[in-house]
């Protein structure tokens, strides 16, 4: 058994978790410790939930192509580390789904990230992420943040989320596709070939 392999149990086991276990559910992450690209958004949503595949949904099928990469390569945890900040779907709310839980991250990203020595670039997705990773360096709002993705380079990139709700959030911001996403694909390129 690998130290991942016991990070695992030890989240499925964690009596905070219980719940999850309950109703069926995996945590939902994947790493190696080959990974080159860290990839940290909120938390699964329902449909990646019940299919037991990070990111399955049109949110992931955005991210993929602002990525630059295939699924085959996405999904590849030799590749790319998913790792949110909370390993399960946390239920719906009136707009979107529940924040992911407070303390999950901060309990146990430090076990999962001292096992991937390699990541190469770590690539926040909306706020929480940007919040947690970022601290006081990061801007008033989430769109200042991304706008400023320089001021964090080479290392880290912060995104908004890729949810068909932010299309509102797009069209009022076309520097986004016009700007971050070249650099974001540039950037992953070149961390996968390293």
């Amino acid at each position: 058994m690998t130290n991942l392999d016991r990070i695992r149990a030890d989240l499925i086991a964690d009596p905070d978790n219980a719940w999850a276990k309950e109703a069926g559910y995996e945590p939902l992450y994947t790493a190696e410790p080959s990974a080159r690209v860290a990839l940290i958004g909120q938390a699964p949503g329902r449909k990646a939930q019940e299919s037991g595949v990070p990111w399955n949904d049109a949110s992931g099928v955005k991210l993929r192509g602002w990525l630059g990469v295939t699924d085959e390569e996405f999904y590849d945890p030799a590749l790319f580390a998913i790792v949110p900040m909370d390993f399960f779907y946390p239920g719906k709310a009136a707009s979107g789904d529940v924040p992911p839980r407070r303390g999950v991250a901060e309990k146990w990203h430090p076990r999962i990230f001292a096992e991937l020595p390699d990541i190469r670039l770590t690539v926040l997705v909306g706020s929480y992420a940007q919040k947690y990773y970022l601290h006081a360096g990061r801007a008033r709002s989430l769109t200042e943040t991304v706008r400023s993705f320089r001021d964090y380079l080479p290392s880290t990139i912060p995104l908004v989320h890729p949810s068909p709700l932010n299309v509102g959030w797009h069209l009022r911001n076309p520097w986004f596709e016009q700007e971050v996403v070249p650099e974001l694909r540039t950037l992953v390129a070149a961390a996968l070939k390293s």
